[in-house]
């Protein structure tokens, strides 16, 4: 084995300190990677059933990806965007009003972010000093939780129960922890539950932030991929602008996956203060994209059409697994399937989720994501790849005999 650098000791001890890259704990994703390639290479005549792939099968529209070749032609475009461009600002504030109603000033209520992810890198850096808390859902996308702990902060989970609808408990918090929070994520529709928020529970949201004096960050990727109704935007209710920030991605509902591209809207000093970080942190995303994705704002038919795609291999799915002893229903959105994960196939048993899910990648090569967070679910998702609805009807008979012959128990 060879010797440590000399600058092993150095690591800060957010990473690891002293001990960065020594770990031999593995990540869940990582899991399911090693036993995909076994499942591969033990099984070539076996196709892999892949549910566990969480991003958009498509390519961006036509006109998009036009718009992109036409405007990374002009020489105005190819220098720094810094904190964003006009065009897309407007077009961000022009989709708010049609979408939900919600006027916002695309100059001092709108700033872009090279993907929502450096976002939630970036708005803890705004609020949170040592000793300070940031409220976060669980499951739920990490970043805010891994920055704020970056920062000294501490992240306390609200763990999302089926019986609350997926629902955080705001109220049943200490009193310690909410005079000391300053943060709270959400994010509806929920990835990976797929529940989607109401009006009512966004009010009392609202509430809570005024009583507790914490900023909320609501996380709105999967919001156009909305089942149950209309999606419903965080600052569509009253109140909800004084209180924090939306962010909003081209990714999910527009198939720019890879364009990174998203935008913070909300209150002015929020997004100031996000602005004035993100100043100091990039040089803002292509031009050329941000004029692309202003034309896919201003495009209102792109969105329905994804929706409409996902909304049909959802509910493909759900009769799918059905038939194969799992107890789900239509998710109000996203395009994740999150239901109870088996608690036996035959004689063998299933301590938790992963256990689950990592059988039936190697039993069947059926893959799914396992959530051991609250409560053992599995994760399956509908962005697959085919090219035909004949193509999804044959992966759903597949999924069904393969699954049928496992013997589940739940």
């Amino acid at each position: 084995m060879s010797a440590d650098p000399w600058f092993q000791s150095l690591f800060a001890e957010r990473i690891g300190g002293a001990n960065y890259g020594k770990g031999t704990e593995i990540y869940k994703f990582e899991k399911i990677k090693r036993a995909k390639r076994q499942a591969l290479a033990e099984h070539p005549e076996r196709k892999l059933l892949d549910f566990g792939i969480g991003e958009n099968d498509d390519m961006a529209d036509e006109s998009v990806r036009a718009a992109l070749t036409r405007e990374s032609n002009k020489v105005e475009n190819r220098g720094y965007a810094d904190n964003g461009i006009q065009n897309f600002k407007e077009a961000a504030a022009e989709f708010m009003k049609r979408q939900f109603g919600v006027t916002l000033d695309p100059m001092t209520e709108m700033c872009h972010c090279i993907g929502s992810k450096p976002a939630y890198a970036m708005l803890p850096a705004c609020f949170i000093n040592p000793g300070d808390v940031t409220l976060m859902t669980a499951p739920g996308y990490p970043v805010a939780g891994t920055w704020t702990r970056y920062l000294g902060g501490e992240v306390v989970k609200l763990p999302l129960l089926e019986k609350n609808g997926f629902l955080p408990d705001l109220e049943g918090l200490p009193a310690d922890i909410k005079k000391r929070a300053k943060l709270l994520v959400i994010n509806y529709p929920n990835s990976p539950t797929g529940a989607v928020a109401t009006k009512d529970f966004y009010k009392r949201v609202v509430d809570f932030a005024h009583k507790n004096q914490v900023v909320i960050v609501q996380d709105a990727a999967h919001i156009l991929l909305s089942y149950a109704g209309e999606p419903l935007s965080f600052l569509q209710i009253d109140g909800a602008k004084e209180v924090g920030v939306e962010v909003h991605s081209m990714s999910k509902g527009f198939n720019m996956i890879g364009w990174r591209l998203g935008f913070v809207c909300g209150h002015t000093k929020i997004v100031q203060a996000y602005a004035d970080v993100k100043d100091n942190s990039d040089s803002g995303q292509f031009m050329a994209i941000q004029h692309a994705a202003a034309a896919a704002l201003r495009a209102p038919a792109i969105p329905l059409a994804v929706r409409a795609k996902y909304k049909r291999r959802l509910e493909k799915l759900v009769a799918a697994l059905t038939q194969v002893g799992f107890r789900c229903s239509m998710p109000g959105g996203t395009y994740f399937l999150y239901t109870q994960a088996p608690t036996a196939a035959g004689s063998r048993t299933f301590a938790n989720a992963e256990e689950a899910s990592q059988y039936l990648i190697h039993d069947q090569s059926v893959c799914c994501v396992p959530w051991d967070d609250a409560g053992a679910y599995l994760r399956f998702s509908v962005t697959y790849i085919a090219n035909y609805e004949a193509e999804e009807d044959s992966l759903m008979a597949e999924t069904v005999t393969r699954l049928k012959g496992m013997n589940l128990k739940f």
